[in-house]
This record gives structure tokens, C-alpha cells and sequence, in this order.
């Protein structure tokens, strides 16, 4: 948990216990249904806990705010941005129940209050949220055109409303339909380790 302490030195004694008590979940959820690969298991902080607060250096949600988590998995990036911003109202939806099963799990065990679940799709969906936040679950262009329907034109946020997609590798020609509302962030910037190098959050405006 050093990683996170290190990044995040203004976290609460509660925000702490949460973030601690992380990686014991996922191991008892992980020997149950291989939820995680051996290899990040062993990387389990660093390759999903901090990697899913690069959205909470690059940007502070004000109190109130709607965000929902579209192919969340096992809850990233989702419930570390929960415990983060525990003012923030977090929706977070997969189409398959056995990871929305572990999702609820740990939400109830760390008794977290600002989540909720949805064992759907985002095209099934009809509210309105600020952000759209997720783990390069598709290729952007049907990403964007499967989940923009749900962002509210209501700005409250010091980044315009849209989506916050954490993705690695060449995207270029992905983004290229959108380039005009896209901003690429290097997560290399924030963290010093190497997993890093190559991540980035991409900022949609929509």
C-alpha cells in the first residue's frame, strides 16, 4: 500500500484501512474464480489499484457527482475512485453476473456507501451521468458510440463531462474520429514505475 500512501499522503485513517484491506478481497475472490492473473495478483496494487487513481490525479470530482463504471469486472476502476471520493455517486455495471457477484462482495464487506451495481449493459441503460469511467473494455469508436447516451449536459466538474478511458498501447487510430474533443494523458507523468511507460487516460468531452 506504500504506492498508494506515497502518491496519495492526503488520504483519511478510513480511506487507508480501506485501500489495505484491497488485496486480501481479491485473493479469497481470486482462488474462487481466477477473477486476476497470477502475474497481476502478484502486481495487484500497482497494476489495478493505482493504475485506476491515474483518474484522481488528473482530475479532483466535486461533491455530488455522477460517475458510472462501464465493464467495471472486478470493480476498476470503480471502487478505488469510491474510496477516494466518498462524496461522488459511483453506478458500476457489467454484463457478467459473476464479477458483478465480487463487486458486490467487496462492497459490502468494506461497507462502502457510494456504490451501486447493475448486472447490465450501457446500451440498456437511460441516466445521466457526468463521467463514463473505464478499463479499455472495446475499441473507443464503439465504446463512445455504445455509452455516450448516458453523459448529462449539466456541468459541475472542473473537466468537461465525458468519458475517462484508461487504455495502453497505440490508439491512434482510434481516437482519430474524435480528435478535436480528445485529450491524451500519460500516466508516466503521475507514476514513476515502469508498468507505466505506456498507459494513458484518455479525456473524451462529450
Amino acid at each position: 500500500m506504500e504506492q498508494i500512501f506515497k502518491y496519495f499522503p492526503k488520504l483519511s485513517d478510513a480511506q487507508k484501512l480501506l485501500f489495505a484491506a484491497l488485496p486480501d478481497l481479491y485473493s479469497e475472490w481470486n482462488a474462487k474464480i481466477n477473477l486476476i492473473s497470477r502475474q497481476d495478483m502478484e502486481n495487484f496494487v500497482e497494476h489495478h489499484v493505482l493504475h485506476s487513481l491515474g483518474i484522481a490525479m488528473f482530475t479532483k470530482f466535486t461533491d455530488g457527482t455522477k460517475i458510472i463504471d462501464v465493464g467495471t469486472g472486478g470493480g476498476f476502476p470503480g471502487i478505488p475512485l469510491a474510496i477516494m471520493f466518498p462524496d461522488v455517486e459511483f453506478t458500476l455495471i457489467d454484463s457478467i453476473g459473476k464479477k458483478i457477484r465480487v463487486v458486490n462482495d467487496v462492497i459490502e464487506s468494506l461497507d462502502i456507501k457510494n456504490v451501486k451495481t447493475e448486472h447490465t449493459r450501457s446500451e440498456s441503460l437511460n441516466g445521466k451521468y457526468d463521467f463514463i469511467v473505464s478499463r479499455a473494455v472495446t475499441a473507443l469508436p464503439d465504446f463512445i458510440k455504445q455509452t455516450r447516451h448516458l453523459i448529462s449536459q449539466k456541468q459541475q466538474n472542473p473537466v468537461s463531462n465525458g468519458i475517462l478511458y484508461l487504455k495502453g498501447g497505440d490508439f491512434t487510430h482510434e481516437i482519430l474520429p474524435f480528435k478535436k474533443m480528445t485529450s491524451v494523458i500519460e500516466l508516466k507523468s503521475y507514476f514513476k514505475e515502469s508498468y507505466f511507460l505506456n498507459k494513458k487516460l484518455i479525456h473524451i468531452s462529450l
